[in-house]
């Protein structure tokens, strides 16, 4: 019987306004801008620079006792000022955090009244155009870095996309995937010739090259050309199980452009990937391009070569809820039991949209958490006695300290190198993620044999 708990320990998600922050670096010259604390920035700072190991500026209104108590307007225009001037950005994607949302600061007027000092004769500072300003309401006590995420890309759309002609393009809002994967898209696009805007595009901007001087705006993202034409798309793929229609970019362009959306969950396992491949096929009229047919049989050799080592292991999965839904039906197509499919999430669909994509999880001993956090996970790990851990980095001490090997996916990925990097989309990378899955299952017969065996 659960007992009722009076606080979260250790969530099981990460901050509202922190997704918002990698959603704004996936804009090109894009400067994200909190509107709180120092604190707040300072924490998403050191999130998204120990996954990425990238630079990353986040600018901040600076809230401070007075400001608490009478209001940012003040600091908000000072800061958006300084911002102007010390880094020329084009956008400035303005994410609210819990202390300005609590005192119930209207930044939208405050964004309106900004624009009205220079339009009455205030000089610009540097002599610079105004950038534009982007704002997407994110309190953490609302919602996780995910829903920060959609957000901040929904508030990009509604406040950017332009009406227009029709054009042969596609828009892609490929969730909160890494670098790796978006790059992996844009290939797919290309190789279907379908002209695509990918929103956001931070496969650039957080995992870029070595720079000879500092970039205060590294080079990379969507373009605002680009953001402006996806209201003129014949359509939009989202990939998402549980984000409505209300809230995201695409089902914002259908509803004011008449741009149909079309929803798939994470493309993630052969089954998936099917479904996202058939689609492209059916909107570019062009058949499966033969590189990615090739993928897919190595992908469905893989599975035979691997399935002796894997058959039947159980699995605990934690993390976005997107991400645990496509993982759950990877590992049911791969043979791996996922006996625990959690998340900090509070959507109300997991569960549903799991049991649409794996229908017997229940009868296979399968369990869905919403709402969780790692105080639950742990609780539920000591009676199902998992095979593997799958999910990032925050279940590390667990996976100690019950000897459960762990395979680490998504954000954040902090003690290992090359989280950034780490390929999960298509038969691509699924292939990847199934040889680390495989490997790790190994490796733990290996470090538990007397014999430590060499050949598999």
């Amino acid at each position: 019987m659960k007992t009722a708990k009076a606080a979260t320990q250790n969530a099981c998600k990460l901050c509202n306004p922190l997704g918002a922050c990698l959603a704004f670096r996936g804009i090109e010259k894009c400067v994200p801008f909190l509107h709180g604390s120092q604190g707040c920035a300072t924490y998403i700072r050191r999130y998204l620079i120990s996954h990425f190991k990238e630079p990353v500026d986040i600018a901040s209104s600076n809230f401070n006792e007075d400001t608490a108590v009478f209001g940012g307007s003040h600091n908000l225009k000072l800061g958006l000022k300084n911002v102007t001037q010390q880094y020329r950005p084009e956008v400035i994607g303005i994410a609210t955090t819990c202390l300005s949302e609590t005192i119930g600061d209207d930044v939208d007027m405050i964004l309106r009244d900004y624009v009205r000092l220079f339009e009455n004769g205030e000089p610009l500072p540097n002599g610079e155009p105004l950038p534009l300003m982007v704002h997407a309401s994110t309190p953490s006590y609302q919602g996780t870095h995910i829903d920060g995420f959609h957000a901040a890309v929904r508030a990009s759309v509604a406040k950017l996309a332009e009406e227009g002609p029709k054009q042969n393009l596609l828009n892609l809002f490929p969730n909160m995937v890494s670098p790796a994967d978006i790059r992996y898209l844009k290939e797919v696009m290309q190789s279907f010739g379908l002209p695509a805007v990918i929103l956001p595009d931070y496969s650039e901007t957080l995992d870029g090259g070595p720079w000879a001087e500092y970039h205060r705006i590294p080079k990379g993202g969507t373009p605002v050309k680009a953001i402006r034409n996806t209201a003129t798309a014949a359509g939009s793929i989202e990939f998402t199980s549980v984000l409505p229609a209300s809230k995201s970019a695409g089902g914002y362009l259908e509803s004011e452009f008449g741009v149909p959306r079309y929803e798939l969950p994470l493309p993630i396992g052969i089954k998936q990937s099917d479904r996202f491949f058939a689609l492209l096929e059916k909107l570019s009229e062009t058949p499966l391009p033969e590189n990615y047919e090739d993928e897919r049989r190595r992908l469905v050799d893989a599975y035979a070569d691997g399935h002796k080592y894997i058959f039947g292991k159980k699995a605990i999965v934690y993390g976005e809820e997107d991400l645990v839904i496509s993982i759950a039906a990877f590992l049911a197509e791969i043979g791996i039991v996922p006996v625990l499919c959690a998340s900090g999430g509070k959507s109300g669909k997991m569960k549903k949209r799991l049991l649409e994509l794996v229908p017997d999880l229940e009868e296979k001993g399968g369990s869905v958490r919403e709402g969780v956090d790692f105080v639950d996970i742990e609780e539920e790990a000591k009676v199902l006695e998992p095979d593997l851990l799958i999910g990032n980095s925050k279940g590390f001490k667990m996976s100690r300290k019950h000897t459960i090997p762990m395979v680490r996916i998504g954000f954040p990925i902090h003690d290992r190198f090359g989280g950034q990097r780490l390929h999960h989309l298509g038969y691509r990378g699924t292939q990847e993620l199934f040889d680390r899955i495989v490997n790790t299952v190994i490796e733990e017969r290996q470090a538990s044999s007397p014999i430590g065996y060499t050949y598999m």
